[in-house]
């Protein structure tokens, strides 16, 4: 059966002056073997950088190929999606070298936080990051009832 890579933890990180990004070895650790050291950098949603080890953009690579091109809104998405797409592979320091574009899309100077959840790890500036996990909705409890509602759960257990 295939690995699949599920990140988890919350780090903050320091770039050296080249921008250069230690990845924490909490993070290598639960990267899939079929991962190996590479990695594909691009811009995330909400003003963050995303980063995918390769066996997982390749996956949802073929996903956006797969999409009718015909459709404007396909073409637009995957054009978006692509945008600044940057292949990247750890040096032998454990160090990915961040693309100075990239940076200044996400608002990255000297430091960052990464955040691993799923399939990727999301790069943030310390700021936005804070802006961002300050802003919790108002009501979680009817936000978690609109997302998860309808799913089957099983055991019906309260997991609250």
């Amino acid at each position: 059966m295939r690995n699949m890579t599920q990140f988890h933890g919350e780090f903050e990180c320091k770039l050296d002056a080249k921008g250069r990004l230690s990845l924490p070895s909490a993070l290598r650790k639960q990267l899939a073997p079929e991962a190996g050291e590479r990695f594909m950098l691009n811009r995330g949603f909400e003003q963050c950088l995303a980063l995918f080890p390769m066996d997982e953009w390749k996956k949802i690579s073929a996903v956006i190929n797969g999409l009718n091109m015909f459709v404007a809104k396909n073409r637009e998405f995957a054009r978006y999606f692509f945008r600044g797409a940057t292949e990247l592979e750890l040096d032998g320091a454990g160090r990915l070298l961040l693309p100075k574009r990239l940076l200044d899309y996400a608002g990255i100077e000297k430091e960052a936080v990464l955040y691993g959840w799923s399939n990727k790890i999301e790069i943030w500036s310390v700021e936005r990051y804070n802006q961002l996990i300050g802003e919790e909705p108002k009501d979680f409890s009817a936000l978690a009832e609109e997302v998860m509602g309808k799913l089957n759960m099983g055991g019906g257990a309260d997991v609250s």
